[in-house]
């Protein structure tokens, strides 16, 4: 079964129509990359599929949960998919192993040992172990990028989605979120990220999808993509010197 399937889904924004009959399946270990000018519809298609956003048609199952408007449905929905948004959104009052810590406990209900483990455990997986009793404000904006990266891995997801995390971040830091990414790429997570990252779409992602004017215009192995786009539109936006 697919992780994720995305079908004839359609989403406006008043009388804007931003997605326009989008269909997309992800099977688990991929990593899917979606590029595409600013609306184009991409972080618009992660909102849905995590639920944040309402569609007006289609239908999205992700990680077997069918994706309603109910507390409950989007509760469940929400264990198993994490989201990394471009700002990190960590509370300063609360040191980093409790900001990793807060979402196992308040919506898994897991006790304080377990949401411990799990939080210097993702926290070594992001490379930063040592940061547990540090305060947010004392860290880089890459690290702290990182810890929001540990909060989601600390719920366990089958699924990540990435909205544009490295685009407020100069380049030596946006290296580090990079690396991160791809360690968990090579680990198997399931992952979907909308990015501006060129070279890192194309050497990590499985599939990029090339998206224009709120429809998927082209989609396939992330090497033939880039290497020999078949549309004008992508074509153009890669460069344009593409052959």
């Amino acid at each position: 079964m697919p992780v994720v399937r995305v079908e004839g889904v359609h989403k406006r924004f008043g009388a804007v129509e931003v997605l326009k009959g989008i269909d997309l399946t992800v099977e688990g270990g991929q990593v899917i990359a979606i590029i595409g000018r600013s609306g184009s519809g991409k972080s618009t298609l992660l909102r849905c599929i995590n639920g944040l956003e309402q569609i007006q048609a289609g239908r999205i199952e992700v990680a077997g949960h069918g994706l309603d408007a109910s507390a409950k449905g989007l509760r469940d929905l929400r264990k198993d998919v994490g989201i990394v948004f471009q700002s990190y959104n960590l509370f300063p009052h609360l040191k980093v192993g409790e900001n990793i810590m807060l979402a196992p406990r308040v919506v898994l209900g897991v006790g304080k040992a377990e949401a411990r483990r799990r939080a210097e455990a993702a926290l070594a997986e992001v490379g930063l172990a040592e940061r547990f009793e540090a305060w947010p404000d004392n860290l880089s904006g890459g690290q702290q990028q990182r810890v929001a990266i540990a909060r989601s891995l600390a719920m366990q997801p089958k699924v990540m989605l990435f909205d544009e995390v490295t685009s407020a971040l100069d380049p030596e830091l946006t290296g580090e979120v990079l690396q991160t990414m791809e360690r968990l790429a090579l680990h198997g997570m399931t992952m979907l990220l909308v990015t501006h990252e060129m070279a890192f779409a194309r050497r990590v992602a499985t599939t990029t999808v090339f998206m224009h004017q709120g429809r998927i215009w082209e989609q396939g192995p992330s090497e033939r993509i880039f290497s020999a786009p078949e549309t004008p539109e992508l074509r153009q936006f890669l460069g344009g010197g593409l052959k």
